[in-house]
This record gives C-alpha cells, sequence and structure tokens, in this order.
C-alpha cells in the first residue's frame, strides 16, 4: 500500500519524475489535486494520461513529427477507454508514425472534411445555381427528407457503394416516411417508395459528382448502382373517352358547378398538349393572335413557341379578361394564378368515370391522336416542345400503320397458302369499324362544348320540366328506371333532350300497353 502511495505522490507534479506502468489500479485510485499534471507510462514510449485539477483522465499519446513535439488525444476515461483500449489504439498510433503519417493533422483533415448535410446545402447553394426553381425544390425535397435523415451525418470522404445502395432500400421501404407541417393548415406527407428512393438517389449522385469536380472525393461511388425498375405510365384517351370529357365538361360549365377558369385550363391543356404549369401561368401578353402561337418566355425545357389550332385559339380567346390581372387564368387574389387545379380535376374525370386519368394523361392523348392521325415524331415532338427524340418516341407504336399493313398482307398471304379455300372471317377491329362508325368518327371539339348543344337541368328543374316533383325524381334515381343523369361533383344533372326521351318512350310503352 506503501508503495502506492509513494507511487501516486510522484504522479500528482505535473511531469513526473519518473514513468508508472498505467493500469486500471493506478488510474482509479487517482484524486483532483487542483492542478494538472500527466502521468508517463513506463512500458510503451509516449503513452500517457492527463488528470485535470477536477480530476478528469483523458489518455493522450505525444511523439515528435519531422522535428515538432505532438500531442494527440485518444479519449477519456470511461467507456469505450479504459487503461487497456487506450494503450492499444496508442500502439496503432506509434505505427503510423513509424509510417509517415501525423496522427493529428489527419484528425484536423477529418474534421475540416464536410458531412453529407453540408455537401448536400453546399450542392443546392452552388451546384444548382442554372437550374430551374421547380428541380431546385425537387432536390431539396429528396436532401431534406431522404438523405440528411439517414447519410446526413457522414462524412463524404467515407460514403460506399453500400451506404448508398442502403439509402436506396431504406427510402423504398418507408423508413424516412413522416407528415411534415407546411404552414397554415396544411401537412406534407412523406411516405418514401421505390420512386421516391430511384429521385433520392438520383440527387445524392449530382451532389456526389459536384463533390468530384470539386475535388471533395475521388469518385462517385453512386455510379451503376441499379435503381428500381420505373413504372411508365403511359395512359390516352380514346375518341369515345374525350367525347365523355367533353358532355362533362359542358354540363359543369352550364350549371356553374366549377371555377370557369379551372374548366378552361382543362380544354386548353387538351387543346395545346402544354404542360399543366405552361399554361396555369401563363400570361396574356404571351398569347400571339395574329400567328396564332404561345410564346412562353420560360418551360421546362426553356424559351419556346407552342403553335394553336384554331380550336384551342377560340378557347383561349374565350376566357373571360379580369382587368388589373396580368394572367390567363386569375386565381382568387388579385395579381395571382390558377395553382390547385387538382380538385376540380378529380371531380370532372370522376364525373366522365375517367377516374385513372392524370392532367398530364391529357399531354399523352394530345401527341397519341396527332401519332394516330400520321403526324411525324419531329412534328409532334416539336408541338410538345420535347428536347429529345427519345421522349417522343413512347408514341411511335401509336403511328405504325406500315407496320399493320405490312403483317396484315403477311399473314393474308401464309393464309391463303394454307387454307386456299377457306374463307377469312372478319377481323375484330373491322366489325368494332361496321358496328360503331360513330366512335371512330367523334371530332375533338366536344371537348370544348361547342358541339354539346344538350341544355344541362338540375334536379329542380327536370322535375319542372317533365311535370314530376323532385322526390319523385329521387325514387326514380333510387330504382334506377328512371331518365339518364350525371353527377358533377355533388350535384345531380339531366339532360333536356335525354329527359324528353325518356318522357316519350314512357307514353308510347304505356300506349302499347292500353292497346294490347
Amino acid at each position: 500500500m506503501g508503495s502506492l502511495e509513494t507511487t501516486l505522490a510522484k504522479a500528482n507534479s505535473i511531469m513526473a519524475d519518473r514513468s508508472v506502468r498505467i493500469n486500471k489500479r493506478l488510474i482509479d485510485s487517482i484524486k483532483p489535486t487542483g492542478k494538472d499534471r500527466l502521468i508517463r507510462d513506463a512500458d510503451l514510449l509516449g503513452f500517457g494520461a492527463r488528470v485535470s485539477a477536477l480530476g478528469l483522465i483523458t489518455y493522450v499519446f505525444q511523439y515528435r513529427f519531422e522535428g515538432r513535439q505532438r500531442r494527440y488525444k485518444i479519449g477519456t476515461h470511461g467507456s469505450p477507454w479504459s487503461p487497456e483500449m487506450a494503450r492499444l489504439e496508442a500502439k496503432r498510433l506509434i505505427g503510423l508514425v513509424a509510417e509517415g503519417i501525423d496522427p493529428q493533422q489527419t484528425k484536423f483533415d477529418e474534421r475540416a472534411e464536410l458531412s453529407v448535410a453540408e455537401l448536400c446545402d453546399l450542392y443546392l447553394a452552388e451546384g444548382l445555381l442554372t437550374r430551374k426553381e421547380s428541380s431546385i425544390s425537387a432536390a431539396r425535397s429528396d436532401i431534406e427528407h431522404h438523405v440528411k435523415p439517414l447519410l446526413g451525418l457522414r462524412r463524404v470522404s467515407s460514403l460506399s457503394r453500400a451506404d448508398l445502395e442502403g439509402l436506396l432500400r431504406d427510402v423504398a421501404a418507408g423508413k424516412t416516411a413522416k407528415t411534415v407541417k407546411q404552414g397554415k393548415r396544411r401537412l406534407a406527407r412523406v411516405r418514401g417508395g421505390k420512386g421516391a428512393a430511384n429521385s433520392t438517389l438520383t440527387t445524392l449522385s449530382a451532389a456526389l459528382g459536384f463533390a468530384v469536380t470539386r475535388g471533395l472525393r475521388a469518385n462517385n461511388p453512386a455510379i451503376g448502382i441499379r435503381k428500381y425498375p420505373s413504372k411508365k405510365i403511359e395512359r390516352f384517351l380514346s375518341p369515345a373517352e374525350l367525347a365523355r370529357l367533353g358532355q362533362v365538361l359542358a354540363s359543369a360549365s352550364s350549371l356553374g358547378v366549377e371555377s370557369p377558369f379551372a374548366l378552361a385550363a382543362i380544354r386548353i391543356l387538351m387543346l395545346t398538349g402544354c404542360r399543366k404549369n405552361e399554361i396555369l401561368t401563363l400570361k396574356r401578353t404571351h398569347v400571339d393572335h395574329y400567328h396564332r402561337c404561345l410564346r412562353l418566355p420560360d418551360s421546362k425545357t426553356g424559351s419556346k413557341i407552342v403553335h394553336l389550332g384554331m380550336a384551342a385559339m377560340r378557347a383561349i380567346e374565350a376566357v373571360p379578361e379580369v382587368a388589373g390581372n396580368p394572367y390567363l387564368l386569375p386565381g382568387k387574389a388579385d395579381g395571382t394564378h390558377v395553382t390547385d387545379l387538382q380538385a376540380c380535376w378529380e371531380r370532372i374525370r370522376a364525373a366522365a368515370e375517367l377516374d385513372d386519368v392524370r392532367i398530364h394523361d391529357l399531354r399523352h392523348s394530345f401527341a397519341s391522336v396527332g401519332a394516330a392521325s400520321g403526324d411525324s415524331m419531329l412534328i409532334i415532338g416539336a408541338l410538345l416542345g420535347h428536347s429529345s427524340p427519345k421522349t417522343t418516341a413512347r408514341y411511335t407504336h401509336l403511328s405504325d400503320h406500315p407496320l399493320k399493313s405490312a403483317a396484315d398482307r403477311i399473314a393474308d398471304a401464309i393464309a391463303n397458302f394454307l387454307d386456299p379455300d377457306e374463307v377469312q372471317p372478319a377481323s375484330a377491329a373491322e366489325i368494332r369499324a361496321q358496328t360503331s362508325p360513330s366512335e371512330h368518327n367523334l371530332s375533338l371539339s366536344p371537348v370544348l362544348g361547342s358541339v354539346i348543344m344538350a341544355k344541362w337541368l338540375d334536379t329542380r328543374a327536370a322535375a319542372a320540366r317533365i311535370g314530376f316533383t323532385v322526390g319523385t325524381m329521387q325514387t326514380y334515381r333510387w330504382m334506377g328506371t328512371g331518365p339518364t343523369f350525371r353527377k358533377i361533383g355533388r350535384r345531380v344533372v339531366y339532360a333536356a333532350e335525354e329527359l324528353d326521351a325518356w318522357v316519350a318512350a314512357q307514353a308510347s310503352a304505356a300506349s302499347e300497353s292500353l292497346a294490347a
């Protein structure tokens, strides 16, 4: 016991006269003396324990590098740093010094290195200077909602391919799903999923590419990582669906159940093939009436000219102007434009029984009608403002009439050799063309409502027209035996012509019953 007290007494000086072996027994026996002191280990050169005036013990490693005395802090006593763990770390540091590596400078360099969160912030501020605000907003969303929660604290140089593959899996599995409050009475739900995972990896890969150009990394570990297969949604409206949509637009307009500017936006989107924001942010000064085109100063692919058909021009000219508002489709507040088209569109598409159709599918439908009419992919791409022919190539299968004709000729020739005396039955397409020619000859003008001559009536007006009460009309609807009706939003409407036809049919049936 006396020898230990002697050792401790000698360790209480700032620099011990001689070294002692640092072990758990010695460390546990150290008491604060109000002075800083250093205890050197007798067995391992450079290893020691620094004791503060308050008794805090820190393991250190002292060494000389390129003529300079350096002191490296291993860690504070306590988990995980026990005397033996600190001794092992000191041995590792001795090996680095022997290899010509300065451990202290390496630590300083690591502290100065950017974290993934800091790199992403730098990428948003400087790497996307020439990008559009919508692109910056999308990248910021990926970074804030997915990258930072999962990898934000990691050092840029420490990221590996496995880390990024883990990010892809975690976002797809919904590990970053949350609900975020955005302003008053607004919530944003982050769900994750495979689509969000692919987008997040693309954004992080771009940020790492930016890091490579800035010399912050030697390579981009995201290159070559396989993403989840993307689901290409290609929905095109048929002529019959276009007619139904036109009827709903006309009825909603005549009854006043939807904003006229929202309905006009849908019509113009269908007749121009433009992107939603290109029409919603369209100003009246962008409309060139003389050359019949839109001169957009900005779009997804930069400034462009959109050539208009007469039907589209009439739809634009029919939109009433609001004094003092520069936009074609003014919003509720002064000087603003329509921003929320989704709510109106969901009610319109439900009434037209097109629940799977998105607003962007109207653009696809515009292109599909052009392709089916024989217009070249070059012309369609120019009308849509595509910057790459690959984007327009998705509509190629709609304009493959020469291929179908060749397939018919070859198949017929082979069939004649196989069964020369057999009469070939008509194809399903030929039968449809003979039995329902009206569907294939439909014009696009019903979309504008210009040829929808039906007078639309609500339940009260319809009941008055045919001499029923409102309750009787509701009973007929419940029984499913009354005149045809449609629902626009929450309102039930009837076409006057269909009401008159139903009354005539009922009267005819009654006459036949009496005659029998």
